[in-house]
């Protein structure tokens, strides 16, 4: 098990490899712009996939470094301290880490021959991803509890082996669908800055 496994698995629901819903959920927006891309070219389609990759990235960056040394989260709403691994929950170090990631997005963008007045509304529509998907981890996303252990969790059987039950948050509104939904944002937001640029 590694370190993030070892600090998460209480709470949470997937850890290890990648499932291939966790890959359509980060990956499915930039999978359309792709398809939107071969079938009528445009400016469009390049900032939809790019701010869409931009927002997981920046996510991913935020939950990897901040879950590894960012210390105790706390809740985004409360601001009380969390177990770490919580959804919704922040990090000076994780914040620092996803503002770097949506900025190193945008960077490679430019580096690697993307429209130069791409880089803000790439870099722009990282960062509202990755705070759509925070904010949703907050207010809206499935949370359970089990009560063998007492403890809260995102996992449908808890790690002791105990069934959990849902104590708040809409049913079926996982990390996998926030996921998806903050890509979705980070695609929006970065097509509308950059029309307005």
């Amino acid at each position: 098990m590694g370190v993030k496994e070892r600090l998460t698995y209480r709470v949470v629901a997937k850890g290890g490899a990648r499932d291939a819903w966790q890959v359509l959920a980060n990956g499915g927006v930039l999978a359309v712009a792709a398809i939107g891309m071969i079938v009528q070219p445009s400016q469009g389609w390049t900032l939809v996939g790019l701010g869409s990759l931009a927002g997981a990235t920046a996510d991913t960056w935020a939950t990897e470094i901040g879950t590894a040394i960012g210390g105790t989260p706390r809740a985004l709403l409360g601001w009380h301290p969390v177990p770490v691994g919580t959804s919704g929950a922040i990090t000076l170090v994780g914040t620092a880490a996803m503002c770097a990631g949506a900025l190193f997005l945008g960077t490679v963008a430019a580096l690697s021959g993307f429209p130069h007045g791409s880089v803000v509304p790439v870099v722009l529509g990282g960062l509202g991803g990755a705070l759509v998907d925070t904010w949703l981890g907050a207010t809206m996303q499935e949370r359970r509890w089990c009560a063998r252990c007492a403890l809260q969790t995102e996992r449908l059987v808890h790690y002791c082996g105990a069934d959990t039950e849902r104590r708040g948050g809409v049913a079926h509104l996982d990390n996998d669908v926030v996921n998806l939904t903050s890509g979705i944002a980070g695609a929006a937001i970065a097509l509308a800055v950059g029309r307005l640029l």
